[in-house]
């Protein structure tokens, strides 16, 4: 039985800040103890590894709730694949994914889930789990999420978006959601008005109006929050808890806040490209704006303000990535002409430790709601925690060692995720993961990748530990 000691570092989780040292025994944490006692002394004594963190963070490993590894989009796929994602994950300091598997219109959840089982199986550096695109609702596939749920597939996506992909109408999201008040499925929402969203694309493209820009003017933020504020009646009409994915607009978020007000159990999350980007991007010239192209989009800068109150008020409880990358050249070129053909996605998987650390730097939020939002909260929200999310006796030991003063420069020269341009090129950050382990295995070691693919399990997950 192997036996790591981590010496020396702040040990910082969503609860508590303290100068500890950390027992790992068969990939589990054991015990933590003052670093300056006999006590601990003695199992540095009896180590097969000790890691000196003096000086350093030691934080559980990020879990990132929404990544779409190899999805097929636009008649084009995600750029990472499992093997290339979950490797650049862990350079980032994030040691468990979950990832979306699609049912298609036709087919069941089943197929859908053993599809993305094929492609994720032997190829993952750190842990994942798989939540559950609901495509198509009918009595079969609500059926299946009783069974997907006793499996462990306990939250399911609807779109109010994407007509004619993934759109489901108010009558199949309400199904949706009593199947899952009943089974205690938690249900994700893309709240969008899809419907109204396409006729502004039409009248849009059909006054010339076709470059990257306008793809952000015509997800008006309004239609967001029409949407959002629609999937909060419908959830309590159906009595199921509701979490909103990637929530970039002021107004949204202030639907959620209402929600919450009123004790619904309504969850948001936001993403780091609303936090860190803006149109302003979306304009950049000569085609450059479609590197930004993602869905909901990128809003006005002043929209960043509430979403960090939201964030520090708990009324925004997780920030994941959407991480979804597609190549400048040959994937984003695909929209040429038309911004509606832009595959909508960015990378981000490897950046968002990173940045919110860079967000305590800059007074945003403190380090212990840094590890919040980015571990102990997704890992309750989404039936992980407590063995993923902290560092206690008997949670995995995925233990990140983190610089806190290191400065880094994002560049997609350095990254490791499979796209050709980053999105935040250039940006100074202080702070940078230096040791990744995976169930106490090192993935990163010393900032070099000592990992493999087929290191990472599967991980099945119990329902949601975070309701009111």
């Amino acid at each position: 039985m192997s036996r790591t000691v981590i010496r020396g570092g702040l040990v910082i989780t969503a609860a508590d800040e303290v100068h500890a040292d950390v027992l790992i025994e068969a990939g589990r944490v054991v015990a933590l103890a003052a670093h300056d006692s006999e006590f601990t002394a003695g199992w540095s004594a009896s180590a097969d590894r000790v890691i000196d963190a003096a000086g350093k963070y030691v934080i559980p490993g990020g879990v990132d709730a929404h990544t779409h590894m190899e999805l097929p989009f636009g008649g084009t796929f995600a750029s990472d694949t499992f093997e290339t994602g979950s490797r650049a994950a862990a350079w980032g300091g994030t040691t468990t994914i979950i990832d979306f598997a699609v049912q298609s219109v036709g087919h069941s959840l089943r197929e859908g889930l053993d599809t993305w089982h094929a492609k994720a199986d032997a190829q993952c550096a750190i842990d994942y789990g798989f939540h559950m695109i609901l495509a198509d609702v009918n009595e079969d596939s609500l059926k299946e999420m009783d069974v997907l749920v006793e499996e462990g597939v306990t939250s399911f996506k609807l779109f109010m978006a994407y007509p004619g992909v993934f759109y489901s109408d108010d009558g199949k999201i309400l199904r949706a959601m009593q199947r899952g008040a009943a089974n205690g499925g938690l249900i994700m929402m893309h709240a969008e008005n899809g419907i109204a969203i396409d006729v502004l694309v039409e009248q849009a493209l059909a006054a010339g109006r076709t470059a990257p820009r306008y793809h952000g003017e015509v997800r008006h933020a309004l239609l967001e929050a029409e949407a959002t504020h629609r999937a909060i009646k419908l959830a309590q009409v159906a009595g199921s808890p509701l979490y909103v994915v990637h929530v970039s607009a002021e107004e949204a978020l202030a639907e959620l806040a209402t929600a919450r007000d009123k004790g619904l159990n309504v969850f948001g999350e936001t993403c780091p490209q609303y936090l860190f980007l803006s149109t302003d991007n979306l304009a950049e010239p000569d085609f450059e704006g479609s590197k930004y192209v993602c869905s909901t989009p990128l809003r006005p800068k002043e929209h960043q303000a509430a979403l960090w109150r939201g964030l520090r008020t708990n009324d925004l409880q997780v920030v994941s990535t959407d991480h979804c990358p597609f190549c400048f050249s040959g994937q984003k070129e695909l929209g040429r002409g038309d911004f509606s053909k832009i595959p909508n996605g960015l990378p981000g998987v490897e950046n968002r430790m990173d940045l919110l650390h860079q967000a305590v730097v800059d007074g945003h939020i403190s380090r212990r709601r840094w590890i919040e939002i980015a571990a102990a909260t997704p890992a309750r929200m989404f039936g992980l925690y407590p063995r993923k999310g902290t560092i206690a006796p008997g949670a995995d030991a995925d233990i990140v060692i983190y610089d806190p003063h290191a400065e880094q420069v994002i560049s997609a020269e350095t990254h490791h995720m499979n796209v050709d341009y980053s999105a935040y090129e250039g940006k100074r950050i202080t702070g940078q993961v230096e040791t990744v382990l995976s169930r106490g295995e090192p993935v990163i070691d010393g900032k070099t990748f000592v990992g493999r693919a087929g290191h990472g399990q599967y991980t099945p997950r119990g329902t949601c530990q975070y309701l009111i």
